[in-house]
């Protein structure tokens, strides 16, 4: 990647800025400036998050916010009312409060001398939630955004629920998330009161798990910060960035279709992460890409930005399974418009044992899937580590019904979701199933393509579930995950149903038999025809950044994914051992700017019998300490997860140190009934 050292202007970086609010709290900022910028003032972009400016997002803060700076731009790293060095207490994750804070910042950043009065915002993840979020307020400086990684809707698409299942991401982003807010503000920015500050947060910090298992159906709660509750509130221009290998996909094709102002959107094969360096690749000049987005709409210059297809996507292609992609081999590809009325269903039945296009006569199959179905998946999202990736479906396939093609005659590409529509029956009132498209190579390889989960209590309603009879029969409609794909000739489509899928969910809460009717039970492919113009389509400049602050790795703590099998108790055993994302393999380093050592490791522990989904268990373990001379910090923090078929426990415990002494402690021991899950 080229390392840009000189730009158009000089740029200078203000430590930290206090932005008050009108409650009189006061929200810590890093400001990126042209050293010109009050003798000619800039646009402003802002990203909003609580992942602690001043350390854990230092390294990957430098290199974007000087890029954009230096190219005319001031720049705003803020962080969230209650983390970093900012006051108050983070309560919870898109609050009302953290929008209005928002909608003040802007007001605060446009009236400063050194800005034109044009706001952008852009972010990842949260950053990029709260951006669409935000934007649906309309503050009136704000003139455009870049949303990556983030969703439309927090209940559908996010790390809580999938098709109304509970993701085990809900137990490992909250204790991450606990983690972080508790960490103590720096005493260079805050001063003296740094303690007093610090266990203020430990006393108030929400065991943030435990709020979202409260709401496990689509109500009020999850509603609230949703943009696809009212498409039409979000006016400005959005650019909407994810990637194929990232949990978040489905709701950039949303916001195409839904979003009536003017609108883009990029998807190519990366993980959660920025596309100049997201693995797999190929990355891309994102940060040049954003440069026309923003020259466009911040200062009315003519990029031609606009001019190029709505969306634009990377095709993948066939690769052999693995832990990790370095590359996805592909091709660029382009829609004008979103849904693109190119695109056709191409039906395929499901038959005994095969995908066919015309229906055999009506049969019956039956499935009860292990509970370890899904130690194949890889992970919700990733970031792009070793691991990350589905591997071979083989195992996974061989625990679930699976419908294969003939092999295929000719090049078959899609680009959308796929469809199944499935006619079955269960034996229990609350049942899952799991939907997989695979691609099967000639020498038996099975790679995973995309796939859906869904809560069949919510086949109708994710709002009003209602509990199954057993034995009855239903059609249901399982949409899979927006993927653009092609499948080679001479290999084979598969279609996998399963009733598990752990870790990814936590399991139903008695083990289920399901039947599916074949014959009546079909899947759409959203197929795509060739596009003669994808060959004209304007390459991406080469991946290019500003320079990254000096980093000491101290200790390297080795990353470990494991898969144990006790075939004597038919317990299993998936272990997880990683370090912080931003310092790559350090757990613990030296950030030499501000003469500071951060560490920090995390740990997850998934635990659950062959048979029986009582003995599912999730464990994540946390350590994260600061120091800098005498001053020292240390947070342990451990959470689990267990449940019997009628309720959830969750458990606990958060250690501050000051040194080695004991400065606070939370505990916490709860139990949440099992509403339909």
């Amino acid at each position: 990647m080229k390392i840009v050292h000189a730009f158009p202007r000089e740029v200078r970086v203000i430590e930290n800025v206090w932005i008050p609010m009108a409650d009189g709290v006061r929200l810590a900022a890093r400001i990126w400036l042209p050293t010109d910028a009050e003798r000619h003032p800039v646009p402003a972009i802002l990203e909003y998050m609580p992942y602690r400016k001043r350390d854990f997002t230092r390294l990957r803060d430098e290199p974007l916010h000087r890029y954009f700076a230096g190219h005319g731009y001031a720049c705003i790293r803020l962080d969230l009312r209650g983390s970093g060095d900012s006051d108050g207490l983070l309560l919870d994750e898109y609050l009302q409060q953290e929008l209005d804070d928002a909608v003040e910042a802007i007001d605060w950043l446009a009236a400063q001398p050194w800005c034109s009065g044009e706001v952008g915002m852009m972010g990842i993840s949260w950053g990029g939630f709260n951006a669409l979020q935000v934007a649906a307020l309309r503050p009136a400086p704000l003139k455009a955004i870049i949303t990556m990684c983030s969703t439309d809707d927090r209940y559908s698409d996010d790390v809580h629920y999938q098709g109304g299942c509970l993701l085990n991401e809900n137990l490992g982003w909250g204790s991450v998330l606990l983690s972080c807010a508790s960490t103590p503000p720096d005493p260079e920015i805050v001063g003296a009161d740094w303690r007093a500050k610090w266990r203020h947060r430990l006393d108030n910090a929400p065991f943030y798990p435990l709020v979202w298992m409260r709401h496990p159906h689509r109500d009020a709660y999850w509603r609230h910060g949703s943009v696809c509750e009212d498409f039409a509130a979000v006016s400005c221009p959005v650019y909407a960035v994810g990637g194929w290998a990232d949990g978040y996909v489905n709701a950039i094709p949303r916001l195409m279709a839904g979003l009536e102002g003017p609108r883009k959107a990029l998807i190519g094969p990366w993980s959660h992460a920025f596309p100049h360096a997201a693995l797999p690749g190929p990355a891309i000049g994102f940060f040049q890409e954003a440069l026309r987005w923003w020259d466009h709409w911040l200062k009315g210059r003519d990029t031609g930005l606009m001019d190029e297809p709505m969306l634009r996507v990377w095709m993948e292609e066939y690769v052999p399974p693995a832990p990790m992609h370095a590359e996805r081999p592909g091709r660029w590809v382009a829609e004008d418009v979103w849904p693109s009325p190119r695109l056709t269903p191409r039906t395929l039945y499901l038959n005994v044992l095969s995908l066919g296009e015309r229906a055999d006569g009506e049969d019956r199959l039956r499935i009860a899937s292990p509970q370890t179905t899904g130690l194949a998946a890889g992970d919700w999202y990733g970031f792009g580590a070793e691991g990350e990736s589905p591997t071979d479906q083989r195992e996974d396939d061989g625990r679930s019904l699976v419908f294969d093609s003939d092999p295929l005659p000719a090049r078959l590409e899609i680009l959308g979701a796929p469809v199944a529509s499935l006619e079955l029956a269960v034996d229990q009132p609350v049942a899952y199933v799991i939907v997989r498209l695979n691609d099967v190579a000639p020498d038996g390889a099975s790679a995973r393509v995309s796939y859906a989960i869904l809560n069949l209590t919510q086949r109708d309603s994710r709002e009003r579930p209602a509990p199954l009879i057993p034995g009855r029969r239903y059609r249901v409609r399982v949409r899979l995950n927006d993927i653009a794909y092609a499948f080679a000739p001479g290999h084979t489509i598969r279609l996998a149903v399963s009733t598990c899928y752990w870790p990814v969910i936590w399991p139903a809460p008695e083990r289920v038999n399901l039947t599916l009717y074949t014959g009546t039970s079909r899947l759409e492919l959203p197929e795509r025809p060739p596009r003669d113009a994808d060959a004209e389509l304007r390459a991406f400049d080469p991946p290019e950044r500003a320079p990254m602050p000096e980093m000491t790795t101290l200790h390297v703590a080795p990353f470990r994914r494991q898969v144990e099998r006790d075939l004597t108790t038919g317990m299993s055993i998936y272990r997880i051992a990683t370090t912080g994302g931003d310092f790559g393999d350090a757990a613990v380093a030296r950030l030499e700017d501000i003469d500071l050592t951060v560490g920090y490791t995390i740990a997850k522990t998934y635990r659950i019998h062959d048979y029986d989904p009582a003995t599912a268990e999730a464990t994540v373990e946390q350590t994260t300490t600061h120091r800098r001379g005498d001053w020292s910090t240390r947070l342990e923090c451990r959470t689990q997860l267990t449940a019997t078929a009628e309720r959830f426990r969750i458990r606990g415990t958060l250690k501050a140190y000051e040194g080695n002494a004991l400065f606070a402690r939370r505990d916490w021991d709860e139990e949440v009934i099992r509403e339909l899950l």
